[in-house]
């Protein structure tokens, strides 16, 4: 296949850079998806989202999740149930629910737990890893620093080139689109990961009382590339998944 074969614009117009293909890392199996979503959300910080164009590689590491629960969640989609949209909640763990706010931004999903069960975690922030004057080019953002160009959930899909052709996809495959375990991260952080801060998600006012509240949005303390801070009382914990 030619190496340009799919390549988007984004990559097209990007300085050229080391193909980083060799050294990317094995996606992370379809078993470590298969949980509730409030601890996927915790155990996703950390981890690699790797986005793969035309033989080249972005990465970015996950800084930031939130927790979307069922039917049951007045905040999360799947309360419409199984519609064309959120087919892909109701699907595998370890697939891409990738969909649309506002006519115009795209959000990346990870879908949780096992078949028949709706439940996704929002990656809300990336800190860029590789492939940052791909990901530069891509949200047209010259004077931005190097810590804020993936640092919200549109941000992140604008920036990795994420749109609904991923939607669905799966994640657990090693092409295209997949999430991988941050070997290099882990081992500077041997005796612990950063504290945890959690806090209720970012707007789903209309989820009314005990889910608009809830805190199940999560992220590193800490990190530059969050999007934006915590309550003040939010609290920080070591993680335990």
């Amino acid at each position: 296949m030619n190496a340009a074969a799919g390549a988007t614009a984004d990559t097209q117009r990007a300085p050229p850079a080391e193909n980083l293909r060799p050294t990317a890392p094995d996606p992370l199996p379809r078993t470590w998806f298969e949980r509730d979503p409030v601890a996927l959300a915790v155990a996703l910080l950390g981890q690699l989202v790797v986005r793969e164009d035309a033989g080249r590689l972005r990465i970015g590491r996950i800084v930031e999740t939130e927790a979307y629960a069922g039917t049951d969640d007045r905040a999360s989609h799947a309360r419409a149930g199984r519609t064309r949209r959120t087919e892909p909640m109701f699907g595998p763990a370890g697939h891409a629910y990738v969909y649309l706010v506002y006519g115009m931004h795209h959000c990346l999903n990870v879908v949780a737990e096992t078949d028949g069960c709706p439940s996704a975690v929002l990656i809300r922030a990336l800190e860029p890893v590789a492939g940052r004057a791909v990901v530069r080019v891509a949200r047209g953002a010259p004077g931005v620093a190097d810590d804020r160009l993936l640092a919200g959930p549109a941000l992140a899909c604008a920036g990795m080139s994420i749109d609904r052709s991923l939607d669905g996809h799966d994640l657990t495959r090693g092409s295209l689109l997949w999430v991988a375990p941050d070997q290099a991260f882990s081992n500077a952080h041997a005796d612990g990961l950063p504290a945890i801060v959690a806090g209720p998600r970012i707007g789903v006012a209309y989820a009314g009382p005990g889910w608009a509240d809830r805190p199940w949005r999560f992220g590193l303390a800490g990190s530059p590339s969050l999007s934006r801070t915590f309550p003040s009382q939010a609290g920080a914990t070591q993680p335990t998944v």
